[in-house]
């Protein structure tokens, strides 16, 4: 293997061990969702029962837009609801699950930094 090409191969694994978060997986965060949080919270359209003073993760979507506050949320939840010792990749892919249940258009914001976070999780 030639230099350049070796040193263009060093460099690409290299950015990607120092690239910045990656976003959550959707998917993911609904099938996580569903199995830890569908006793309380009505998860998805198709559910049709939960606690009465537990929001839709709909609701909580429009009303928490913001992946870093919702991320941080999940961290350190409230009082009622138990601390489930969420992964940052866990929290990631639910907060991602959540974001795509609001139809309204985001404004731009910076990535998540997995490491700016409280290190629960």
């Amino acid at each position: 293997m030639n230099l350049p090409r070796r040193l263009f191969l060093s460099l690409a694994v290299l950015a990607g061990f120092c690239a910045p978060a990656v976003a959550g997986d959707a998917a993911h965060g609904k099938r996580i969702a569903e199995r830890w949080c569908a006793a309380c919270h009505v998860v998805t359209s198709a559910q049709k029962s939960a606690l009465a003073d537990a929001p839709s993760f709909a609701d909580v979507a429009q009303r928490r837009a913001d992946a870093k506050a919702l991320a941080n949320f999940l961290v350190d939840p409230h009082p009622k609801m138990p601390d489930m010792h969420l992964s940052r990749r866990e929290i990631d892919d639910i907060v991602a699950y959540i974001r795509s249940l609001d139809p309204r258009p985001r404004p731009p914001e910076q990535e998540l930094d997995r490491y700016a976070r409280p290190k629960n999780g």
